[in-house]
């Protein structure tokens, strides 16, 4: 049998939106430069970014040049790329600047700088704006853009130097601004939310828009000892993975006991079976909180659930997050810098979203962990790292923020956690309790 997959359709249903699609017309005035090493890259079964780039080279000679330079890149397995300063005024980020080495070879792409820029919280756009956005980019750039960076940016990429600023003032007249580069705070990201998603458990693009107007001259003006992230989930399946990636983790959760419509239970059990329901819902329970009564309704034992979301994944009409909603906050995810990847760590087990005064709250402790980190980090060094040299109950202490145990609800099962003390500290907490319900 042959392998359909491998056969292109003759003619796309619509070509000029297909991933294939090359213009006939040439509107670039600079011949191509031969490119047999990235041809080959077009050659597989998958859609190509060689075929992206070639359909841009028709539009503007920077990106003939781009090739060019790419395929000399490929001859000799060398980057040709270098920094330098480029900023448009009032800045001091938000630009990424490359300026080619090979510039007497391949002059029209001898700036080739990249501009982030922040997307909605959220990442709702109109079609309208995206047109827009587009429009402006092929007007002063090169028309190349990801949506989006891991970063969280809209990355328009390829720019000279003049123009940075031409495209910031179009863009900036229709409300976007530039994002962060640098050791800054950096562009913030949240999930899509309660606008499309059933399980979220806060106003995320509120969290959004607080932390980043609030932080936005950090981001535009470096002056930290290296980035800082916010990140915004609105539930524990951390769609942003601020838990790995984001200095500042917001999550959303549950305190209460989890909804269960039973009959939605026995609806799932009818139409999946015993058998597959408690292989793939109920035994991958990570802390078997789950059981399948004889009359196939469940059975919870909400002191043990961690959140971890896999049966309401599964069974979405059946089983819904609590109505006690709020956040946790967690400091000092990061990928490998100086120590390895770090996760982060709760500081904030729970914090009720309903008031301005608790927007002000979590304000206020972003600006606290920012202003110590500012003070008594070293040099390019994440504020997890941070914490790993100074020590968590010094950072806390920093902070002002009392060890609570419900930081690490049970401590037995953690082996990195020392014992030796946790009494004293709980009885700590519950006198702490009850001298503040006097």
């Amino acid at each position: 049998m042959s392998d359909t997959r491998k056969q292109p359709r003759s003619q796309p249903i619509d070509p000029e939106r297909h991933s294939t699609y090359v213009p006939k017309d040439k509107k670039s005035t600079k011949a191509f430069h031969p490119t047999p090493m990235l041809d080959q890259l077009e050659s597989g079964p998958w859609p190509s970014f060689v075929t992206g780039l070639k359909r841009l080279a028709h539009e503007n000679n920077m990106m003939v040049d781009l090739l060019g330079q790419l395929e000399h890149s490929y001859k000799t397995r060398l980057g040709y790329w270098k920094g330098g300063t480029v900023s448009v005024f009032g800045y001091g980020g938000g630009i990424i600047p490359r300026f080619s080495e090979v510039a007497g070879m391949f002059p029209e792409s001898k700036e080739f700088h990249t501009l982030r820029v922040q997307p909605p919280a959220g990442n709702h756009y109109t079609t309208g704006l995206l047109r827009q956005l587009s429009g402006s980019w092929s007007k002063w750039g090169s028309g190349l853009i990801a949506f989006h960076g891991q970063t969280g940016n809209i990355m328009f990429i390829g720019s000279t130097s003049e123009n940075t600023q031409h495209f910031f003032d179009e863009i900036n007249e229709y409300g976007f601004d530039l994002g962060g580069a640098g050791p800054c705070v950096r562009t913030a990201m949240s999930c899509v939310g309660a606008a499309r998603c059933e399980q979220s458990c806060t106003n995320e693009h509120r969290i959004h828009r607080t932390l980043v107007n609030n932080f936005i001259d950090d981001m535009h003006r470096p002056a930290l000892p290296y980035k800082f992230k916010f990140k915004v989930s609105g539930c524990p399946n951390d769609c942003m993975n601020s838990i790995q990636r984001a200095d500042f983790a917001v999550i959303g959760t549950w305190r209460d006991d989890m909804q269960v419509d039973q009959q939605g239970v026995k609806d799932y059990v009818g139409s999946h079976g015993r058998k597959y329901t408690i292989d793939n819902v109920i035994a991958r329970c990570p802390t078997r909180a789950l059981s399948l009564n004889d009359d196939d309704t469940l059975e919870v034992d909400n002191k043990s659930c961690v959140r971890c979301m896999h049966c309401i994944n599964v069974m979405t009409k059946a089983l819904k997050p609590g109505k006690d909603r709020g956040i946790t906050l967690l400091i000092g995810g990061k990928r490998t810098l100086k120590i390895g990847d770090t996760m982060g760590t709760v500081i904030v087990p729970f914090m009720k979203m309903d008031s301005d005064e608790d927007y002000e709250k979590l304000r206020s402790l972003a600006a606290t962990v920012i202003d110590f980190w500012a003070e008594n980090g070293l040099e390019h060094e994440r504020c997890g790292e941070m914490i790993e040299r100074i020590g968590l109950a010094n950072f806390l202490e920093g902070i002002g923020v009392e060890v609570d145990p419900n930081m690490i609800t049970h401590p037995r099962t953690s082996s990195y956690v020392r014992l030796d003390d946790w009494d004293q500290e709980a009885q700590k907490w519950i006198d702490r309790k009850k001298q503040a319900a006097v």
